[in-house]
C-alpha cells in the first residue's frame, strides 16, 4: 500500500503542469495591425537615438599623426633598415612634428598612442603573465611566463612575461604656440586594476632595464622605475589590459587644458618602440569626449540603419495590407478551399 501510495505521489510530481508544459502563457497572436505598429515605433525610437549618438560623435575632434615613418631618416626605406636604427643606441630617436588644431579642443583632452598590426590577443601573448606575482609578488609559478620568466637562469624577473616586457616606450612632448603643455598621466588607468590586481611590489631583475649595450637588440620595450611599485605604475597597468582586435588605441595622458583653434602644436616624438619587425604602425591621437566616450560613428549608423529598414518594413506590410485585406481566420485561404474554388 505504501509502495502504491509513493508511486502515485511520484506520478503526480511528474504529471505536474510544469513538466508537462501546460502553465498558463501569453500567446500573442501577430495581426497585420500589431506587426505593422511594432515595426513602425522600433523606427520611430531607433532613428532619433542614432541621429543623437551620430551627432555627438562628429563632435568629438581628433588630431591624428602616423608618425613610424617619417620618424625615421629617410634613408632608411626598408621596414628592416628601419629596424636597425631603432635598434642602434647611437643613433637619436628624436623627431619634431607640428600639428595644427582646426576646431576648438576643450579639455580634457586625452592623449592617446595606436598600434595597427600588434596582436596583444594571441594566446601565448595574453597568457604571458602571472597575475599573482603582478599583486604579491611573490608568486611560487611563473612557467606561463616564459620565455621572460628568469633572467640569467635562475633570477626571477619580477614582472615577467611578454606583455610587461613589451611595454610601449615612445615618449611625447607637447607645445601649444610655444607654451609647454602638461600631460598628466594620474588616473589613466582603471582603479579596479590598481586596487585588486597589481599590488604594491618593486620591479627586480627586469630585463629592460639592463644597460642597451649588453642587452644589445634583445631589448624589449620600456624600463620600469624600481623606486615606484606596480601599482603606481599606470603606463604599465594601461598596457597591461590587453587589446582584442590588432588595431588599438592605449591612453598616455590626459591635457587638462582647451586647445584653441588654430593652435600650432609642436610635438617631440622620442621614436625608440619597435614596430618595423612586424610592419606595425604607431600613431599619437589627441582627441575631446561625448557622452558616447570617443569618435565612433558605428553606433549612430546602426541605429540609424535598423530604424529605417523597420520603418520601411512598416509602410511596406501598410501598403501590402491595405492593397491585399485579409479578414483574419477566413478559411478561403486554406489550400484545400482554394483548390476545391478552382474546379
Amino acid at each position: 500500500m505504501e509502495l502504491l501510495l509513493e508511486r502515485t505521489q511520484r506520478g503526480q510530481k511528474v504529471s505536474s503542469a510544469f513538466t508537462q508544459q501546460e502553465l498558463p502563457a501569453c500567446k500573442p497572436l501577430l495581426t497585420p495591425k500589431w506587426v505593422i505598429t511594432i515595426f513602425m515605433l522600433i523606427g520611430v525610437v531607433f532613428i532619433p537615438i542614432g541621429v543623437a549618438a551620430l551627432f555627438a560623435s562628429r563632435n568629438v575632434v581628433e588630431i591624428i599623426d602616423e608618425y613610424q615613418t617619417v620618424c625615421v631618416p629617410g634613408r632608411y626605406t626598408t621596414n628592416g633598415e628601419r629596424e636597425q636604427f631603432i635598434q642602434d643606441v647611437n643613433q637619436d630617436k628624436h623627431c619634431n612634428r607640428t600639428l595644427t588644431v582646426s576646431k576648438l579642443m576643450k579639455g580634457p583632452v586625452y592623449v592617446y598612442y595606436q598600434l595597427d598590426n600588434f596582436y596583444q590577443n594571441h594566446r601565448r601573448y595574453v597568457k604571458s603573465r602571472s597575475d599573482k606575482q603582478l599583486l604579491d609578488g611573490n608568486a611560487t609559478d611563473t612557467s606561463a611566463c616564459k620565455p621572460e620568466q628568469y633572467l640569467s637562469g635562475d633570477l626571477a624577473i619580477v614582472p615577467c612575461g611578454l606583455i610587461a616586457w613589451s611595454l610601449f616606450n615612445d615618449t611625447y612632448n607637447i607645445s601649444a604656440d610655444g607654451q609647454q603643455v602638461t600631460i598628466n598621466k594620474k588616473g589613466i588607468s582603471w582603479k579596479s586594476d590598481r586596487e585588486h590586481k597589481f599590488g604594491n611590489v618593486r620591479p627586480q631583475y627586469f630585463p629592460n632595464n639592463l644597460p642597451r649595450d649588453l642587452n644589445g637588440s634583445l631589448i624589449g620595450g620600456a624600463s620600469l622605475d624600481p623606486n615606484t611599485t606596480l601599482n603606481e605604475d599606470e603606463d604599465l597597468i594601461v598596457w597591461m589590459r590587453t587589446a582584442a582586435l590588432p588595431t588599438f588605441r592605449k591612453l598616455y595622458g590626459k591635457i587638462e587644458q582647451d586647445l584653441a583653434a588654430g593652435s600650432t602644436l609642436s610635438i617631440t616624438i622620442n621614436n625608440v618602440y619597435n614596430t618595423y619587425s612586424f610592419g606595425g604602425k604607431k600613431k599619437l591621437v589627441l582627441s575631446t569626449t561625448s557622452w558616447l566616450g570617443g569618435k565612433n560613428d558605428f553606433l549612430g549608423v546602426a541605429y540609424i540603419t535598423v530604424g529605417s529598414l523597420c520603418v520601411f518594413l512598416a509602410l511596406l506590410f501598410f501598403l501590402v495590407h491595405w492593397r491585399y485585406p485579409r479578414r483574419l481566420g477566413d478559411t478561403k485561404y486554406l489550400s484545400w478551399n482554394q483548390h476545391a474554388s478552382a474546379n
